[in-house]
């Protein structure tokens, strides 16, 4: 993916992050931390936690973070997975899950999905992932994938599918949004599901 693509769903998603109001904010598989370096300057963000499964990134993000100016909010990096549920990561207003999902087994997601949705239960949700429908138009051949590591990209259809299945069962409402670049047909490089709990279902699991 190009770089201003890169960037144009950066901003997508920090968008979000800005309309949700969140003051904590978790960042699951934040990586060498474009978006949490963002997000770190943010002075109404009081609480920020990065989590990766990969040490160097960690490493390099502890690095970056270190060689720019932050907001005084509390922010802290540790090494896992995103799907397993941390009690202590409980009760944050918003998660962002940036180009991550597609790196987990398809017979993992369901784990990802209790942990995030079920567990964890962030006020709000924001996951992005490559959209299978632009990737002629990145020279990416039939039936492969734009990263080795990927083990699944996903139609807008079977996006959308996934994400209201997963809204429905955990009480969140969900929108989606073509992302990083727009073609009338096939949409963007990426796409964004916003997910927004329901106080009303969040109240019946009290």
């Amino acid at each position: 993916m190009t770089t201003g693509m890169h960037t144009q769903r950066l901003e997508a998603a920090l968008a979000e992050v800005l309309q949700s109001g969140a003051q904590s904010v978790l960042d699951l598989g934040c990586g060498d931390g474009d978006l949490f370096l963002l997000l770190a300057r943010l002075p109404d963000i009081r609480r920020l936690v990065g989590v990766d499964i990969c040490a160097a990134s960690l490493d390099r993000l502890r690095r970056r973070l270190a060689s720019q100016p932050s907001a005084p909010g509390a922010i802290e990096l540790r090494r896992g997975s995103m799907t397993e549920a941390s009690p202590d990561l409980v009760g944050f207003d918003c998660a962002v899950l940036i180009e991550t999902i597609e790196h987990i087994e398809p017979a993992h997601l369901s784990q990802l999905e209790r942990a995030v949705f079920g567990q964890i239960r962030p006020g709000t949700v924001i996951i992005t992932t490559p959209n299978a429908e632009f990737n002629p138009l990145l020279g990416v051949p039939p039936h492969r994938f734009r990263h080795p590591g990927h083990r699944f990209e996903w139609s807008r259809a079977r996006f959308r599918a996934w994400g209201q299945r997963v809204a429905g069962r955990w009480g969140y409402a969900a929108r989606f949004a073509d992302i990083a670049g727009c073609h009338p047909d096939l949409g963007g490089a990426s796409q964004m599901g916003v997910f927004r709990r329901c106080i009303a279902h969040a109240e019946s699991l009290d």
